[in-house]
């Protein structure tokens, strides 16, 4: 991870540290809950899905709780829009502020919710309506967030920095999976489907309070302060209309990256708990194991787009998934060391795109329209692709055309390549 030195320019006092640090902590911690809601949504389905749908029938309990989590990334284009839009007139701030305290409100009313044996249908209602409300709040939080850590970052170095946004992301997932792997350790598995998989979502609406007071106490980008004060702003909406091709660009570059970090990053312990019949607890470690990784390096290739462009890395980030999706995929068999080298080669890939897309695409668009400008294609890319594919994968695998997600995939990573080839190189654009 990135030393102090590289986030922070010499302060010469405790309170200049302070400073310049609150806005990393705040931004991070937040972010971190963003991640960690989603994904303990994906870990803990095979144990709460009978809570919320009739348990007669697990498996339909399963994909019904499935469905729910790609409705939830339906809401993040709204989500992108409403909190683009309050991110470039009333602030990155403002809008950081606003989505953390939905998110963890949300994770509060799931962990706090009835039952479908206490209240029948109204239990799975419920737990619609809060994903879609979490799912409005997580549009803007990615977007809002990485659009502050750029324009608080120094030129030159917005490559490290931008590395922030999935550390700490990842930080979220590897805390619910060790919460999760704890938990399947200490708990039996009629504990962990009765009452255990509360804790986690109980466990991140507290979270999300303290988030909610630093992101209270941190101060305004001065990129965002510059344009603000300008007289000649044009229409948001015309602004917006007329960076198209770079928004078309955020669309290319996020589809196939974003299924392939949710089948590698996010589902593939719950799939492999549940289809191949891994044991939990193993299961849970191996993932946590292959997230170390994916921290440990994810600074690396900041740095390394810092000095060599962002084009490069990126280029060499969906070639490698390209090629590896088919032997990663039949690597695992019946054993949990397949299925860790299988998501640590692979993650290892994802983060080489995934520490630099922040900047890459901030560095796309002017002050005015940063945000809504990253936030609407990026969420819309997210919720076609990101959010279905853990049910897509499911229910192909299912129906015996397992191959067909691959070749989807590979299809979707190409686009991507074919994107990045043709973008500028924006590593020493300066951000007005």
């Amino acid at each position: 991870m990135p030393s102090a030195a590289e986030f922070t320019e010499a302060p010469d006092s405790a309170a200049e540290r302070t400073r310049r640090w609150r806005p990393a902590v705040g931004t991070g911690i937040g972010n971190a809950l963003e991640w960690y809601d989603w994904n303990i949504y994906a870990v803990f389905t095979p144990f709460f899905a009978p809570q919320f749908f009739p348990s007669a029938d697990p498996a339909s309990a399963l994909m019904a709780t499935l469905a729910i989590f790609a409705v939830g990334f339906l809401m993040r284009p709204l989500g992108g829009l409403l909190f683009g839009w309050l991110g470039d007139r009333r602030g990155r701030r403002s809008a950081m502020i606003t989505s953390v305290a939905l998110a963890s409100a949300g994770s509060l009313v799931i962990g706090l919710a009835p039952t479908y044996a206490a209240i029948g249908v109204g239990a799975s209602l419920l737990l619609l309506v809060t994903r879609m409300a979490q799912g409005l709040a997580h549009g803007g939080e990615l977007p809002a967030a990485q659009t502050y850590v750029s324009e608080m970052a120094p030129h030159g170095r917005r490559g490290r920095w931008s590395s922030l946004i999935y550390v700490s992301g990842t930080c979220g997932i590897v805390a619910g999976e060790v919460l999760g792997a704890v938990l399947a350790g200490v708990l039996s598995a009629d504990q962990l489907a009765s009452w255990g998989w509360r804790v986690p979502f109980v466990v991140g609406g507290v979270i999300g309070l303290y988030a909610l007071v630093m992101r209270m106490r941190m101060a305004e980008t001065e990129v965002f302060a510059r344009q603000r004060v300008a007289q000649d702003r044009p229409s948001l909406w015309r602004d917006f209309w007329h960076h198209r091709t770079a928004c078309l660009r955020v669309v290319g570059i996020t589809l196939g990256g974003t299924v392939v970090y949710y089948t590698w990053v996010v589902s593939a312990p719950a799939r492999a708990i549940a289809v191949n019949g891994f044991d939990a607890e193993a299961t849970l470690w191996v993932s946590v194991l292959a997230n170390l990784v994916f921290i440990a390096v994810l600074p690396a290739f900041g740095i390394l787009s810092d000095r060599l462009g962002r084009r490069p890395v990126m280029l060499a980030a969906y070639a490698g998934l390209l090629v590896l999706t088919l032997p990663l995929n039949w690597l695992i068999q019946d054993h949990v060391w397949q299925l860790g080298l299988a998501m640590t080669i692979g993650m290892l890939f994802v983060a080489a795109s995934a520490s630099i897309l922040p900047t890459v695409c901030a560095e796309m668009f002017p002050a005015r329209v940063r945000t809504i400008g990253v936030a609407l294609p990026y969420a819309l890319a997210v919720a076609a692709c990101g959010g279905s594919a853990p049910y897509l994968q499911t229910w192909l695998s299912d129906n015996g055309m397992g191959n067909v997600f691959l070749f989807y995939t590979m299809a979707l990573l190409l686009v991507a390549i074919v994107v990045t080839c043709r973008m500028p190189e924006t590593r020493d654009v300066e951000l007005t």
